[in-house]
């Protein structure tokens, strides 16, 4: 009896320090720590750059068992900023984005997959944009995890892929090196 007593003990204890490192985050989009940003083609020349400046998510992280991890984003597209206020209307309209109509684009993981060293994983996941929604992978990598100087502690993650416009119903001519456009996803979260 005292055999089987101890072992449901320490299987609730070992259970417990497991379960202790599970931790849900929100992204810190208020302190400007992460950032939503894209990169495509010009004419096949250089790259336009830009980002969504409003945007929210949160995600669960346990480095102990960081396959059971998952991630939820939602974008505001009306944010878009290409730097270039007419450029930007243009992407707002119905030629791209149509934010009138789709006002949010969101990713909602479906698995992630890390490396043995737990710093590098895949991430599939349904992405909706302009009310199409696909599954998609980002590619990630891990930057760090600790305590900040205000008590509460922290994880990083950084990520790209890339899309193809028409796949979200986006058709407009923007010439033959431009039909794919990266998206890179950079988060900071702070545990809840």
């Amino acid at each position: 009896m005292k055999k089987l007593l101890l072992g449901t003990a320490l299987s609730a204890a070992l259970f417990s320090t497991a379960n202790a490192n599970a931790a849900d985050y929100v992204i810190d989009t208020d302190g400007a720590h992460a950032f939503v940003t894209f990169k495509i083609k010009h004419l096949g020349y250089s790259w336009l750059h830009g980002r969504f400046n409003t945007f929210s998510g949160d995600f669960s992280y346990d480095d102990k068992a960081p396959n059971a991890s998952k991630i939820n984003v939602t974008i505001e597209t009306k944010s878009i900023d290409s730097n270039h206020a007419e450029r930007d209307k243009h992407l707002r309209s119905k030629d791209f984005l149509n934010v009138d109509k789709y006002p949010t684009a969101t990713f909602k993981s479906t698995s992630i997959k890390f490396d043995e060293e737990g710093d590098e994983a895949d991430v599939t996941g349904e992405f909706t944009l302009n009310g199409v929604t696909k599954t998609i992978t980002f590619e990630i990598d891990k930057i760090g995890e600790g305590k900040d100087p205000w008590g509460g502690y922290r994880v990083g993650f950084e990520g790209e892929t890339s899309l193809k416009l028409a796949d979200f119903g986006i058709d407009y001519n923007l010439g033959p090196a431009s039909t794919h456009v990266d998206i890179g996803l950079f988060i900071e979260g702070v545990r809840k």
